[in-house]
């Protein structure tokens, strides 16, 4: 220090101070990145108001912050309290300088860029409909694991979110079909039940069909009542079944960019999503039906009833 003194004894200068705001060439210890006081650029505001998802999508991690111990304590301890963030668990503590609170929602911020990513909590439901919307929506268009990945990081964090969407996609796409014949005829003279299966999440999809249900007939129920609520899945197993091969069949699913996969024969366990389904189906129609000829009319209790129960 004396040296430097002595130094500057030599030099007549005036000591002016200048406000931090105005000193934009600092030292990178007094202007660490992470501490930086971000600033989001007008256009990309309009960028984000114009393709973004829909507000409830936005409105559900508030809903849902109030169920999730850890995104509770973050939003306590974002305050700017030393007191407030020694109460913070040791893994939430040494990152709580990238979180945020702004209009009820939590934000988070990598080190490495400085986009605020809403933080979406410890709720499985709602993480899978978040990662629905940057996947199986139109707009996605079913991307790999490592798009959908990027995609969803742009808007969305919570930990251990690549493995998240890498199970996601692992499971996407995989839907069983198969028949169910042999009914008696309802008021719309149909004997039988088309079933569908998503093999991830297990919901079942059911609708009467007559017993000359028609390649095209099947390929309309398909669109309407699986690629409506799931999106357009990668592959198909069903039995050979001659309205599951007919040459329109194969045709849609070759202009839609989807293969069907056919089991081996008298082997139904490749199916065994919908083999499994099948004869729960039919004690259920039994239970519920007042007679033979109104089986049809109780599909949409029955389909509610297996969707709603525990599956392995």
């Amino acid at each position: 220090m004396a040296r430097w003194l002595s130094f500057f004894a030599e030099y007549d200068f005036r000591v002016e101070y200048k406000p931090g705001r105005l000193n934009v060439v600092a030292d990178a210890l007094s202007r660490r990145p992470d501490y930086a006081v971000k600033t989001t650029d007008a256009n990309a505001i309009g960028v984000v108001r114009s393709s973004s998802p829909s507000s409830s999508i936005y409105d559900e991690p508030k809903a849902a912050y109030a169920h999730d111990a850890d995104t509770q304590q973050l939003d306590y301890c974002c305050a700017p309290s030393d007191a407030a963030r020694r109460e913070l668990v040791p893994h939430l503590r040494a990152r709580v300088h990238r979180y945020r609170v702004h209009d009820g929602l939590l934000f988070y911020s990598a080190v490495d860029d400085n986009a605020d990513r809403v933080v979406v909590p410890n709720d499985h439901d709602l993480r899978l409909r978040v990662m629905y919307e940057y996947h199986d929506a139109p707009t996605a268009g079913h991307p790999g694991r490592k798009k959908t990945y990027a995609l969803l990081t742009r808007d969305f964090y919570w930990s251990h979110q690549y493995k998240w969407v890498r199970k996601y996609v692992r499971a996407c796409g995989s839907i069983s079909m198969d028949f169910v014949f042999g009914l008696p005829p309802d008021a719309k003279q149909r004997t039988g039940v088309m079933v569908f299966v998503d093999r991830f999440s297990k919901m079942v999809h059911l609708a009467a069909v007559p017993a000359e249900v028609t390649a095209a007939q099947t390929a309309r129920l398909f669109v309407d009542m699986v690629v409506r609520h799931h999106g357009m899945p990668r592959d198909i197993v069903s039995d050979r079944d001659p309205r599951f091969t007919a040459r329109f069949w194969q045709e849609v699913f070759t202009l839609l960019g989807t293969r069907l996969s056919m089991s081996t024969a008298d082997h139904p366990q490749t199916d065994g999503q919908t083999e499994r389904v099948n004869p729960v189906l039919g004690d259920l129609l039994k239970s519920y039906a007042h007679s033979f000829s109104q089986w049809s009319e109780c599909l949409p209790m029955a389909k509610f009833a297996i969707n709603n129960s525990v599956h392995a």
